[in-house]
């Protein structure tokens, strides 16, 4: 079936940083645990140090799942923006160069699900 365009589409996204108030959205996928199927979406301050955002909002939003006692986040695994990433728990997250939209994937070895349920 064929589309015919009405027109120019002027419509203007939303989503801006300008438009959070000093913050800015950083998504967070927990690979291989699936019983969040989504990423999580947090409006962060650029300047958060990544630990504190470890400690402040990655634990407290896992915490409901079976095995977030167990991760070690000593020995995760990241990637930034699907890149390799090795965070300074010390610097900000825009030091680290996480900026607004970033997707950060966590990666925890040894655990894999409820379970095991993503083996």
């Amino acid at each position: 079936m064929p589309v015919t365009a009405i027109g120019a589409y002027n419509a203007q996204p939303l989503d801006h940083q300008a438009n959070f108030h000093g913050l800015q959205l950083v998504y967070l996928c927990w690979e291989k645990h699936l019983m969040f199927c989504a990423p999580f979406t947090f409006p962060l301050p650029p300047d958060m140090p990544f630990g504190a955002f470890i400690e402040q909002v990655v634990k407290p939003s896992i915490a409901s799942h079976p095995e977030a006692s167990r991760v070690d986040f000593s020995q995760a695994q990241w990637r930034l923006n699907d890149q390799p990433f090795s965070p300074d728990n010390n610097a900000s997250l825009i030091a680290n160069g996480i900026d607004h939209k970033s997707l950060l994937h966590l990666n925890t070895p040894g655990l894999n699900g409820i379970a095991g349920s993503f083996n």
